[in-house]
């Protein structure tokens, strides 16, 4: 596998084979199937990293595409994001006609407020596995807004150049964050259980008494990351992973401690604590009194 880490806009476009960018820090390209370097994009396996933000307008056809370790689901989005140093694997990926994208070095927002922003939405961790699903007239909508920054940065360098190609971008990251919630109702709506499934992955990993399951394994199980997992249990249920699995955990006490007479220590251990404390204040928290009054009371 070839493998590529890019320090600036104008090293990457030289390697892709494209014209040079018009500002060190900043640009708008529009990439179709003849105008890169085929030795490059013809590969089979490719890894790329940057030390730039990009967001990408585009539709993969073909082929598979790796954001860190989590396979990412490009068959009906057309949102694509990525930050910089994580690290992208592409294989055999073919784009349909063509693809936009809008390349952002990290010193080019470093100490303005979408600074913030940018660490902050979760559509370029590497928590998100599928690209953004946009509708032909949202698609419109980002793209009359990358025209507007492609205007700006070709045609009015002036000391307010900078501010207004920011302030479109964090129009269009404010439409995507839109588009990165609505996918998660539109899950919930369409009845797909990240819950059931959840539940099913948890008490399996429970059941191999190897102490409480960690978010991390439940998620790698489910081919997500933590953080994605978190999001969709958060947009299914109101509660994020965790919180599912504290609720799973008192679920499983509750019917240890009145299927038998082993004492409360034993059941914490039994189900994962290492320190029956912890346990009982949990419990006492979720439950609203000890796990011993639980016991007497019912």
């Amino acid at each position: 596998m070839s493998k590529y880490h890019f320090s600036s806009i104008e090293e990457h476009h030289k390697t892709v084979g494209i014209r040079l960018p018009e500002h060190p820090l900043f640009d708008v390209i529009r990439i179709s199937s003849n105008e890169v370097n085929q030795e490059l994009t013809c590969q089979s396996e490719l890894t790329i990293s940057t030390d730039f933000y990009s967001i990408s307008l585009k539709k993969i056809t073909a082929g598979e595409i790796h954001y860190g370790r989590t396979q990412y689901d490009c068959s009906s989005g057309t949102m694509l994001f990525m930050a910089p140093r994580q690290e992208v694997s592409t294989s055999g990926v073919k784009v349909e006609s063509s693809a936009v994208t809008i390349l952002i070095h990290e010193d080019f927002v470093h100490g303005h407020p979408i600074m913030e922003r940018l660490l902050k939405y979760r559509f370029f961790d590497y928590s998100t596995h599928e690209a953004l699903h946009v509708s032909p007239n949202e698609e419109n909508q980002i793209m009359s807004l990358i025209e507007a920054i492609e205007s700006e940065n070709q045609n009015n360098r002036d000391e307010f150049t900078k501010e207004l190609i920011l302030s479109q971008i964090d129009t269009i990251l404010r439409y995507a964050d839109r588009f990165y919630h609505r996918q998660f109702l539109l899950r919930k709506e369409n009845n797909v259980s990240t819950l059931s499934q959840f539940e099913a992955v948890f008490d399996d990993l429970l059941s191999a008494n190897d102490g409480i399951p960690e978010i991390d394994e439940v998620a790698n199980a489910l081919n997500m990351t933590s953080r994605y997992l978190s999001d969709s249990l958060k947009a299914e249920t109101g509660k994020t992973a965790k919180e599912n699995i504290h609720l799973k955990l008192i679920d499983v006490a509750k019917d240890l401690l009145l299927a038998s007479n082993d004492s409360v220590a034993t059941i914490a251990y039994q189900i994962g604590f290492e320190y029956p404390q912890y346990f009982a204040r949990l419990f006492k928290k979720k439950v609203g009194m000890t796990p011993t009054e639980y016991r007497q009371h019912h």
